[in-house]
């Protein structure tokens, strides 16, 4: 294999008790990410080293900025003395378009004989010596690193910013109320970035709600799985329960019914999956059912941490994040899901717990909520041609 990559793990580095639990977790993660290439890792306590064959090296490189827990990727190159970083560093800042540089040494192996900034000078003068660059320490075209560790001497010129967090899994397991909006995903986004594996629950509402809408979840949900590749779906059949909840309840109260009874089933789900918390994509104030007396009341129906990742963002700040992370184009697909498909003109915005009790017991809720639950259907393999649906 010609390719080696260096990964920086950055903030796994602040947590000496788990280092090595984040390390091996990240480690996992990058397996399932690059399963469609061949390639070797090795990695320590500060440093991962992907050695892959030249001609995937870029795609690798793209996929990897989807891993959380890595701070920096650079392709680099392995050398063993210091004539060989003399020479190949010359070589590889003569094959660029730059006109200054800056070295830059990290002497992690305290045994090697020369200290880092007198190598960096010596370095420095040989380039100035056999080229036509010129040293600029304050904005140089390029910044020449070399990293002189025990295991040999590594040379690069640039760094690629990860996407830093931490590795998916090592907080546990979440389920995420998957819409087809805007905000649920990023949420979901989010809440990976954290270290949190997801799990998706969609609810459908046939004929209410259309193939379509529950393809555009699932598209929504591939996408986020570039970022963890662990993803599964749940699909609620949730038409049974919706139209009694319409039968039933007063229009002004029909959403905030709706949205505790979703909460009761994302429950059972969460501890029959052993997961931790339920994430959503609640905005505080966004619409009625997300006023903080609507979510108090919403909220009620259960114990299990509720955790809301974009509450305190503004609309714009979401739709910014959501074209950043390649969920907005999908997001925006004209396909109603059951939240909006029945939308009461003026839905309560300060609910009344007692009134909530009151309708509720008109009828068998939890038998309901249970059926719900019992005959979901779970999609395992998002990447599978079967579920390529758009």
């Amino acid at each position: 294999m010609d390719g080696l990559i260096l990964i920086k793990y950055g903030e796994l580095t602040t947590k000496k008790g788990n280092r090595k639990f984040f390390i091996k977790t990240l480690e996992q993660n990058i397996n399932k990410i690059l399963k469609n290439y061949e390639f070797e890792i090795e990695c320590d306590h500060v440093r991962m080293y992907i050695k892959c064959f030249l001609k995937d090296i870029n795609l690798i490189v793209s996929d990897l900025q989807k891993v959380f827990g890595i701070h920096g990727i650079v392709i680099c190159h392995k050398v063993n003395t210091k004539d060989e970083v003399f020479s190949l560093s010359l070589k590889l800042l003569k094959e660029t378009s730059a006109k200054t540089f800056k070295v830059e040494t990290i002497r992690a192996d305290k045994n090697f004989p020369i200290p880092s900034m007198e190598f960096s000078r010596q370095l420095g003068g040989y380039i100035l010596k056999n080229s036509d660059l010129k040293v600029d320490v304050h904005n140089p075209d390029e910044l020449l690193k070399v990293e002189i560790r025990k295991e040999g001497n590594f040379i690069y010129l640039s760094e690629i910013k990860g996407s830093g967090g931490y590795p998916v899994g090592i907080q546990g397991k979440g389920i995420l109320m998957l819409s087809g909006g805007i905000d649920s995903p990023v949420a979901g986004y989010l809440a990976l970035k954290r270290g949190v594996d997801i799990e998706c629950l969609y609810f459908e509402s046939p004929p209410h709600t259309s193939l379509e809408a529950k393809n555009k979840v699932l598209s929504l949900a591939k996408i986020l799985n570039k970022y963890s590749g662990n993803i599964r779906v749940h699909v609620i059949p949730f038409t049974k329960l919706q139209e009694t909840i319409y039968k039933n309840v007063d229009d002004h109260y029909v959403i905030t019914i709706m949205r505790r009874m979703m909460y009761r089933i994302a429950t059972l789900v969460a501890k029959d999956e052993k997961a931790k918390i339920i994430i959503n994509g609640e905005s505080i104030g966004q619409v009625a059912s997300q006023t903080l007396s609507s979510m108090s009341v919403i909220n009620e129906v259960t114990n299990m941490p509720v955790i809301r990742p974009v509450a305190c963002m503004d609309k714009l700040e979401i739709i910014e994040l959501s074209k950043k992370i390649g969920t907005y184009e999908t997001s925006i697909l004209p396909y109603e899901d059951c939240c909006t498909i029945f939308l009461p003109k003026h839905p309560v915005i300060n609910p009344d717990l007692e009134k909530c009790l009151e309708y509720e017991s008109k009828f068998n809720y939890q038998e309901l909520v249970d059926e719900c639950v019992k005959t979901r259907e779970i999609i395992t393999n998002l990447n599978d041609e079967k579920n390529d649906l758009l």
